[in-house]
């Protein structure tokens, strides 16, 4: 880790449990519903709230379009979960600093 970096112990939510506690359960949707809203095939609606699929930029802004969340905010949470998954695997890559001779 660079010096200086702060680092946060929690876990990020993926952005396919916040669609799905935020957004689906309070307006009372299925996932077909939200699929048929969407646009999509409700696999893959349910591959995301299910956090079996990472959120791509396509469906980011669907979702943008159908339920108001912005596209940007939504691929934050992605890259942000992303990142602290790999960070947790980061033992699996013993990959030592480059120096030049």
């Amino acid at each position: 880790m660079a010096e200086g970096e702060i680092t946060i112990g929690m876990r990020p939510a993926h952005p396919g449990e916040f669609l799905r506690e935020e957004v689906l359960e309070p307006l009372g949707l299925s996932i077909s519903k939200a699929a048929e809203a969407l646009g999509v095939r409700r696999a893959t609606l349910s591959d995301l709230v299910n956090e079996k699929a990472a959120l791509s930029p396509e469906m980011a802004l669907r979702i943008e379009k159908a339920f108001g969340l912005e596209m940007e905010t939504m691929l934050r949470m992605q890259a942000w979960h992303d990142a602290w998954t790999m960070r947790t695997r980061e033992d699996d890559f013993p990959i030592e600093r480059y120096e030049p001779a």
